[in-house]
């Protein structure tokens, strides 16, 4: 049986990698009891698998692993035996069952949501100033920034990777492509909007937390972005 849990990361374990979360997730699912398959062969492993990486140092409502489990009682029973044994800053959210044929969280990504907020003292001083220009920036027809790959710098354009790029009082929003394909950070977003407007932000000025991370249910043409937690159904 597969199962998607959803989980966010707070406070301090924001510093911890993601192979550290990892290991953490297959010592806090034996703990808790959880009857959780295991592979075949000489080195048995948790059948086990996360949607997409966080950055270190950013915070999220919106994480997902899928796992394989022998049995279980109801997700909500699941949800409880596993924040029973969750450390301080980790709490899971929800689970779902899914289908016997359905993708892994991780070959579905899509696209993420991030709201962005300025640390204490590292505002600008005419803020109301900083997000006009950030609206402008989004509507040029190109946003072209230099992306480094493993192969060294590229020039891209990265207004197709942004679906949304908005401003609610003090915070930024936005929604943009993820993925193994094409994965876009939010600090390439505001260093190419620094440069394109002369200005320099303070280094790590921004406060980032991950909100939702989606699945892509439709094609490249036709994109019908889903929150993973959607896909598959409750188990009462």
């Amino acid at each position: 049986m597969k199962v998607r849990i959803k989980f966010s990361k707070q406070g301090p374990v924001k510093f911890i990698g993601h192979l550290d979360v990892m290991r953490y997730f297959q010592k806090a699912i034996r703990r808790a009891g959880i009857d959780i398959k295991y592979s075949e062969g000489f080195s048995p492993h948790q059948i086990m698998s996360f949607a997409a990486p966080l950055g270190l140092g950013l915070t999220s409502n919106g994480e997902y692993m899928d796992i394989e489990v022998n049995s279980m009682s109801s997700c909500e029973t699941m949800v409880k035996q596993l924040n029973a044994v969750m450390v301080e800053g980790i709490e899971v959210l929800e689970c779902h069952k899914l289908e016997d044929n359905a993708k892994n969280a991780m070959s579905i990504v899509a696209a993420a949501d991030y709201t962005l907020t300025f640390r204490e003292g590292k505002a600008p001083e005419d803020l109301e100033a900083f997000f006009a220009g950030l609206k402008e920036f989004y509507q040029q027809d190109q946003i072209l920034a230099v992306k480094k790959t493993k192969k060294g710098e590229r020039e891209m354009d990265l207004k197709p990777a942004i679906y949304e790029l908005t401003t609610e009082g003090d915070r930024i929003f936005m929604k943009v492509s993820a993925g193994s394909q094409d994965n876009l950070k939010p600090e390439l977003i505001m260093e190419t909007y620094d440069r394109w407007r002369g200005e320099s932000c303070p280094e790590f000025a921004f406060l980032i937390q991950r909100e939702e991370v989606y699945g892509n249910t439709g094609d490249e043409e036709h994109r019908n972005l889903v929150p993973l937690g959607l896909i598959g159904e409750k188990v009462e």
